[in-house]
């Protein structure tokens, strides 16, 4: 038996197939303005994992405008502490705020510089509190947030 036209013919598709798959050279996505945000986060909360606090494992990012806040809502347990941080772009840093569950709002240890914005607090009651992440001024901007619990 004669393999060789049965070769060829195989040889011969592969070739076509690989020419149907060959394609423009595409530019690169453009590239995503929350992983600076995200890795300035984690490069902070390094300081509160050291005085042991657990990085909560998502994190949470979105766009900002102002007048428009975006809102979380976590499962707090009493006693425990945590930290929320926030990062957005170096024209509009994030404004932080917790609410209880009863819609109060909750005070807390601030801190606010290098493009960050944290807010520590200890829960008073177990149940579902919210986030507030909000532009103060100016135009949209990106954000990120992640919580550190204790």
């Amino acid at each position: 038996m004669n393999t060789r036209p049965m070769m060829l013919i195989a040889g011969l598709c592969l070739l076509l197939g690989a020419m149907a798959s060959a394609q423009e050279p595409q530019a690169s996505p453009p590239p995503d303005p929350v992983v600076p945000l995200r890795a300035r986060l984690l490069d902070f909360s390094t300081v509160l994992s050291n005085e042991g606090f657990r990085l909560r494992d998502s994190f949470w990012s979105g766009r900002l405008e102002a007048g428009k806040p975006r809102r979380l809502a976590v499962n707090l347990f009493a006693g425990n502490s945590y930290w929320f941080c926030a990062a957005g772009t170096p024209e509009v840093r994030p404004v932080l705020a917790l609410y209880d569950p009863q819609g109060e709002p909750v005070t807390g240890l601030v801190y606010d510089g290098d493009g960050l914005t944290a807010v520590g607090v200890t829960a008073g009651a177990t149940g579902r509190y919210v986030v507030e992440v909000k532009a103060p001024r100016g135009a949209a901007a990106d954000f990120c947030l992640i919580y550190l619990f204790k």
